[in-house]
């Protein structure tokens, strides 16, 4: 196995520098030191500036210190005397702790959602989630994040009198912190999220209940809830592995619209607020970063077939 592992890394190394090429060109289309001085700014002033920022040098100089540094220990430009290093620090927790529960949460829900269905396939039941699950993947993201800050904090505060929910912000400092701020990101994350991984899951699980060896077990007389949890949902997994696995790269880069309209610090925030700024340093840094997540996170799920169906081999 740690063979394999190791030759897809390798086989990924060229993938890696490509797409840190591709950023640092694509950040260099426009040149952002006009931007950075307005339109009043001389050019000597300009070139100034550029030689500090180092945009001065030539490309492939620029770009073999991004390799050997990935610009974690570089200077922001939007904020002086924090490194990229530091942002990315500050950001990837108040990232984690939302996302990674509203993951784990969603998949629950869907998953069990979507075996309900399937055992009750065909009847009221079926339709009435599967009607739901349609409506819920019909309404706006901005939509659920706007009812959620009235109804699930405003509201909900007024009605409590206290403050349970947090409409905006992150503190690790106050009590019960994870459920004044994270909460209610994480459920609205979940409620987005449910309609169309219960959708999938549906449809993953309705395929392997009409095979040949379930409808051989159901002949020997064994439970409907024993065929769907030993025979069918076993073997869904590896369905279920692979859309938990493309899915998880996004979360841990961040949820970009709960984090700005909750205020919350997080990975995407800060990548949306640097590339706005134009603040190469963090938009690079960042972007090693989240290209080395979706690389091991395509590894890691080859190896977690192979644990899951023995059928499976990593050769």
């Amino acid at each position: 196995m740690w063979q394999y592992v190791a030759r897809k890394i390798l086989y990924n190394i060229p993938v890696y520098l490509g797409i840190l090429a591709v950023v640092m060109f694509a950040l260099r289309v426009n040149d952002p030191i006009w931007i950075r001085l307005g339109k009043h700014a001389t050019q000597e002033q300009h070139d100034k500036l550029r030689e500090a920022l180092g945009l001065d040098a030539p490309w492939y100089d620029q770009y073999a210190d991004l390799l050997t540094t990935l610009d974690l220990p570089k200077q922001s430009w939007d904020k002086p005397g924090r490194t990229v290093g530091d942002e990315l620090a500050q950001a990837v927790w108040p990232s984690v702790w939302i996302a990674l529960p509203s993951l784990l949460l969603t998949t629950l829900i869907s998953l069990a959602t979507a075996t309900l269905a399937t055992f009750r396939r065909g009847r009221s039941l079926d339709r009435w989630l599967m009607a739901g699950a349609v409506v819920g993947m019909s309404v706006s993201y901005v939509v659920y994040i706007i009812l959620g800050q009235y109804f699930g904090a405003f509201r909900l505060n007024q009605w409590l009198g206290a403050s349970l929910f947090a409409i905006q912000g992150y503190d690790t400092g106050r009590s019960f912190w994870w459920v004044h701020f994270c909460l209610l990101p994480v459920l609205i994350n979940a409620i987005v999220a449910v309609g169309y991984d219960t959708r999938f899951y549906r449809a993953v699980i309705v395929e392997e209940a009409t095979r040949d060896h379930v409808r051989t077990a159901r002949a020997k007389g064994l439970s409907e809830p024993k065929v769907m949890l030993k025979h069918v949902l076993r073997n869904a997994m590896i369905s279920v592995i692979s859309y938990v696995m493309i899915a998880l790269p996004f979360v841990v880069a961040g949820e970009i619209l709960v984090e700005v309209y909750f205020n919350i610090p997080g990975m995407g925030r800060a990548l949306i607020t640097a590339i706005l700024g134009k603040d190469f340093p963090v938009v690079q840094g960042f972007t090693a970063v989240f290209a080395a997540i979706f690389i091991l996170t395509n590894i890691l799920t080859d190896v977690l077939y192979a644990l899951v169906d023995p059928r499976v081999r990593l050769s």
